[in-house]
C-alpha cells in the first residue's frame, strides 16, 4: 500500500504563474523558480526577506535588459520601450537553510504581465535549489553547478 507520493512543489504562495513563464527560463536544468510581487516599496521588501534569513548586495540601477537577463521568453524592446529610459533598482540576495539555496532579485519598479505599464512595490524573482535534486544515476555531490568548458 502506497501511503506517501512525491508531488513537486508548486509556486508559492502569492506568487503569479504568468510572471514566472514571463521572466524566467522555461525548463531550469535544476531548482525552481517562482515570482511573486509585493505593494511594498524595495527597501521594505529587501528588509522582509532580510528578516527571513536573506542576505543582499547593494541596491544597483541597471538598465532593464540587464536586470531581466535572457532567460525569459518576454518581449525585450517591448520591456525597454516600458520604461522609456527609466532605470529598474535592483538588490540581489541569497540564503541556504540546511539542503536548500535560495536565490533572489528583487526589482523595482517592475512591469505588468503584459508590459503595458509600471508598478510601483516590488517584484520578487525567487530561485530555489534543494541540493538533494541531482540528476538520475549522477552520485550525491558530484554534480558540478557551473559546467566550465574547454
Amino acid at each position: 500500500m502506497i501511503t506517501h507520493a512525491f508531488v513537486p512543489a508548486g509556486p508559492a504562495a502569492g506568487c503569479d504563474p504568468v510572471l514566472t513563464a514571463l521572466f524566467t527560463p522555461r525548463a531550469p536544468e535544476i531548482g525552481r523558480y517562482d515570482v511573486c510581487t509585493s505593494a511594498s516599496p524595495l527597501e521594505q521588501a529587501i528588509a522582509d526577506r532580510t528578516a527571513e534569513g536573506f542576505q543582499f548586495g547593494e541596491i544597483e540601477h541597471l538598465e532593464p535588459a540587464d536586470a531581466f537577463g535572457t532567460g525569459g521568453a518576454y518581449d525585450r524592446f517591448a520591456l525597454v520601450r516600458l520604461y522609456g529610459g527609466q532605470r529598474v533598482r535592483v538588490a540581489r540576495g541569497w540564503r541556504q537553510r540546511g539542503a536548500t539555496f535560495e536565490s533572489v532579485t528583487v526589482l523595482s519598479p517592475y512591469p505588468d504581465a503584459a508590459l503595458s505599464r509600471l508598478t510601483d512595490g516590488a517584484m520578487i524573482i525567487r530561485w530555489r535549489w534543494e541540493t538533494g535534486e541531482l540528476a538520475v544515476g549522477e552520485p550525491a555531490g558530484r554534480r558540478p553547478i557551473i559546467r566550465l568548458s574547454p
